[in-house]
């Protein structure tokens, strides 16, 4: 909760100071050496322990596959289902909610890739999403299930909301929510690029 406060305080204070012309205006090549970096880090993470992906898949078989797919095939639904009501595009809304909790990744492809206005719309749309998953865990768990936490954190049930995963669901399910996140991380790039191919 505390990391997810200081992002998004970093977030309003580069609104505000840019706003203000505080801080110039920088080249947009910056933010994709800063992805390039990014992608980087994960894969040396990924690549520190390869066992973290396939223990879950003997212990628990082919069902384990199941959780990220249902959240990527139900945040896609939904996504196209608000894009009814929505004044942006199904190809645009559908992408925003392909960043799946992953506000630094999806805000950077898609602004290179449909403008600065949707970069800026993926960031606070993931952003809010890590922010009210990480404030409705416990409730998340006590009337949907034990897997809606893990569902509705997205790309984040590896990184930020896993503590709070952990502390509500039991270690057992830390397994389930690492497989999960590596994933969902890994389907943000693919599904964001098959939609502005």
């Amino acid at each position: 909760m505390k990391n997810s406060l200081v992002i998004l305080l970093c977030f309003i204070a580069g609104v505000a100071l840019s706003s203000l012309q505080i801080i110039p205006r920088y080249d947009d090549s910056i933010g994709l050496y800063i992805l390039y970096a990014l992608m980087f880090l994960v894969g040396i993470g990924i690549g520190c322990d390869l066992s973290s992906l396939s223990s879950p898949i003997k212990k628990y078989r082919f069902k384990i596959i199941l959780v990220p797919l249902a959240t990527i095939v139900g945040t896609i639904a939904a996504c196209a289902l608000f894009a009814l009501f929505c004044p942006l595009a199904l190809r645009e809304t559908i992408a925003i909610g392909c960043g799946f909790g992953y506000y630094s990744l999806s805000a950077i492809l898609l602004n290179g890739l449909a403008g600065a206005d949707i970069g800026t719309i993926a960031l606070i749309c993931n952003l809010s999403r890590e922010l009210i998953t990480l404030l409705t865990i416990p409730l998340l768990a006590r009337y949907c299930g034990k897997l809606a936490p893990i569902a509705a954190a997205g790309a984040t049930s590896i990184d930020t909301t896993l503590p709070l995963i952990s502390r509500t669901l039991g270690k057992e399910y830390i397994v389930i929510a690492i497989f999960h996140g590596v994933i969902v991380d890994m389907s943000v790039p693919l599904l964001i690029g098959l939609l502005y191919l």
